[in-house]
C-alpha cells in the first residue's frame, strides 16, 4: 500500500464561506444533510455561475455572431470573453486555439474524426492506457473500424500507475498519436503527462490529453506542456453541462477539416462550394452553447479567486484523511493506490455489492458513485465487477469523510 504524503492545507482556505457559495449544499436528503461525494461525475455549481447564466438570459440573450443589434453584440462579447478566460486558464495566449464543444467526449471525437481521419491511415497506431474513460477508447475504436488504424494499450500496475517502461516500448515507428488521461476518473492516478509529451515528441508522435479530471484540481499550462491536444469538460469544473473545451495548436486546427457542417462554421455557401470560417469557428457548427460558455467562464474565475494551489492542498488533505479512515474499515479494499493521486477513492467492501452500498449511503444523505465508472476494461484489470467511488471537490470537509465512514459502518451492520 503506497502511503500518501501529507500536505498542510492552505492558510486562509475558508471552507464555510466556500460552502455557502453553493446553494445545493443546504439541501437535505431523506432528512439528512447532503454529503456530496460525486464531484468526479459532475461538480456542484456556485452561485456566481448560476447568476452569470441567469443574467445573460434575463438581460442580453440573443443569438451570437448573427445580429448587429445590441443584444446580439452583448451576447457575442460575453461568449468570446469566455473563450479568452478559458485560453488564459490553460496557458495559451491565442484564443483561436480554444474550440467549444458539448463536453470532453465530443472534443476527443472531434480529434478522432477530423484529425484522425485526415492524417492517419491503415496500420498507423494510436496508443492509449488501461485506465482510460470510455470517451478516450471508443472514438479510436470507431476510427479503427473506419480506416484500419491499430489501437494499442499501455498497462498499469497493481497500484494503478502507468508502467513507464512498457509505455515507452509501445511507442513504435507506426505510432502517430498518444491519447491518455491526465487523471484517472476511477483511480485518481495522476499521469506524468509532461514526461508523456516529451517522450512522444522525441519520436515525432502527437499527444492528446484528456484533462476532464485534472483542470479542477491542478494548474494546467498547455504551452509549458507543449501538448498537441487537450480536452476537458465544464460541468466537472463547477460550470454547467453542455459545454466542453478542445485546445489544439493553431497549426493543427488550420490543417484539420471541419467535422460538422452548418451555421457558424461557414463564410459562404453555394450549391457548388462552401468556404469555411476561420479557426476556431470552423469547428463550431450551428448555434453554440453560449449561455453555458459564459457559465464556464464564471466558474473558472471563481476557481481562480480561491486559487488552484489552495484547492489542491485542501483536496489532498481530504484524500489523505479519507484514505486513512477507510483503510481502518474491516474488509474494505481501496482500488488504486498510486503515489500521485487526485481526490478520488474507489473501493469495495467484501461480500457487499457496490449498488447496495450506494443505496444505503443515499438514505444517510451521502451521494457516492457506484458501478464501473465508464471504465469497464479497468474494472476487469483489477478483477472487480464494480466499485464505490468517493470523489472530492473544493467544498468537501473532513466531517463529510467521517459521515461516509459512519455510513459504511451502517452498511456493515446491516449486512452482518
Amino acid at each position: 500500500m503506497t502511503a500518501l504524503a501529507a500536505v498542510k492545507p492552505a492558510a486562509g482556505f475558508d471552507i464555510d464561506r466556500i460552502r455557502a457559495d453553493f446553494p445545493i449544499l443546504a439541501e437535505k436528503v431523506y432528512g439528512k444533510p447532503l454529503v456530496f461525494l460525486d464531484s468526479g461525475a459532475s461538480a456542484q455549481k456556485p452561485r456566481v455561475v448560476i447568476d452569470a447564466m441567469t443574467r445573460l438570459l434575463e438581460h442580453s440573450y440573443a443569438n451570437v455572431h448573427r445580429g448587429i443589434y445590441s443584444l446580439s453584440q452583448s451576447a457575442t462579447d460575453q461568449f468570446e470573453k469566455a473563450r479568452d478566460i478559458v485560453a488564459r486558464f490553460i496557458g495559451t495566449p491565442d484564443s483561436r486555439e480554444i474550440v467549444f464543444t458539448r463536453n470532453a467526449t465530443e472534443a476527443i471525437n472531434l480529434v478522432a474524426y477530423s484529425w484522425g481521419q485526415a492524417f492517419l491511415k491503415a496500420g498507423d497506431e494510436v496508443l492509449i492506457s488501461h485506465m482510460e474513460h470510455h470517451a478516450n477508447i471508443v472514438p479510436w475504436q470507431l476510427l479503427r473500424d473506419r480506416i484500419g488504424i491499430v489501437l494499442k494499450v499501455a498497462p498499469v500496475n497493481d497500484a494503478g500507475e502507468l508502467i513507464w517502461d512498457e509505455f515507452v516500448k509501445l511507442i513504435g515507428p507506426r505510432t502517430k498519436l498518444v491519447a491518455i488521461t491526465h487523471v484517472s476518473n476511477t483511480l485518481g492516478t495522476i499521469v506524468p503527462v509532461a514526461d508523456v509529451v516529451r517522450v512522444a515528441h522525441e519520436k515525432d508522435v502527437k499527444v492528446l490529453i484528456d484533462g476532464s479530471q485534472a483542470v479542477q484540481h491542478m494548474h494546467v499550462d498547455v504551452k509549458a506542456l507543449d501538448v498537441d491536444f487537450y480536452a476537458f469538460t465544464g460541468h466537472k469544473l463547477y460550470g454547467p453541462t453542455g459545454i466542453g473545451v478542445l485546445y489544439a495548436k493553431a497549426a493543427l486546427l488550420e490543417a484539420m477539416p471541419p467535422w460538422q457542417g452548418g451555421g457558424d462554421m461557414i463564410l459562404s455557401v453555394t450549391f457548388e462550394k462552401t468556404e469555411y470560417n476561420d479557426i476556431p469557428h470552423k469547428f463550431e457548427a450551428g448555434t453554440p452553447a453560449f449561455v453555458e460558455a459564459v457559465g464556464l467562464g464564471a466558474a473558472i474565475e471563481y476557481v481562480q479567486s480561491i486559487g488552484l494551489e489552495a484547492i489542491a492542498a485542501h483536496e489532498h488533505d481530504l484524500l489523505v484523511y479519507a484514505t486513512e479512515r477507510l483503510q481502518a474499515i474491516n474488509s474494505l479494499r481501496i482500488i488504486g493506490n498510486a503515489k500521485d493521486k487526485a481526490g478520488v477513492i474507489s473501493f469495495v467492501l467484501e461480500g457487499i455489492h457496490p449498488h447496495d452500498i450506494g443505496t444505503i449511503l443515499d438514505r444517510e444523505g451521502i451521494a457516492v458513485r457506484v458501478g464501473q465508472h465508464c471504465a469497464h476494461p479497468l474494472m476487469e484489470r483489477f478483477g472487480v465487477p464494480a466499485t464505490v467511488r468517493a470523489s472530492f471537490g473544493l467544498y468537501n470537509t473532513r466531517a463529510e469523510v467521517d459521515a461516509l465512514c459512519a455510513g459504511l459502518q451502517r452498511v456493515r451492520e446491516i449486512f452482518g
